[in-house]
């Protein structure tokens, strides 16, 4: 069953050129989370492009990782998957960062996660 969640920016300054994740889906599955991300970001090739998004807990301890093996440039906005994804029980959202290979990482991205 897929669940759309609300969510919302934490607030932080913009910073220029990094990625932005636009819209998240969590689901829980028998073998962990799912996170479906979709990110924007002005790829230009190898020399600057989007190269990975992470998922935090608030307290920002690594979750889960995925890796971005090419340049989007022609696919904007883009949208990628992680399955399998640990979370502690108890934990009632999550922050997403994109990160691109010139600025580095993106603000936050607050996930609230469904209830069972």
């Amino acid at each position: 069953m897929r669940v759309l969640m609300p969510l919302a920016l934490i607030a932080a300054p913009a910073l220029a050129d990094t990625p932005v994740i636009e819209h998240v889906e969590a689901m829980r599955l028998a073998t962990g989370w799912r996170f479906d991300v979709t990110v924007r970001h002005a790829d230009a090739g190898w020399e600057h492009h989007a190269d990975g998004w992470t998922i935090l807990t608030e307290a920002g301890e690594p979750l889960g990782h995925r890796e971005l093996l090419h340049p989007h440039d022609d696919e904007q906005p883009f949208t990628r998957s992680l399955s399998g994804v640990g979370i502690p029980a108890g934990t009632e959202r999550v922050i997403l960062r994109a990160h691109d290979n010139v600025h580095g990482w993106s603000v936050g991205y607050e996930v609230v996660l469904p209830e069972e």
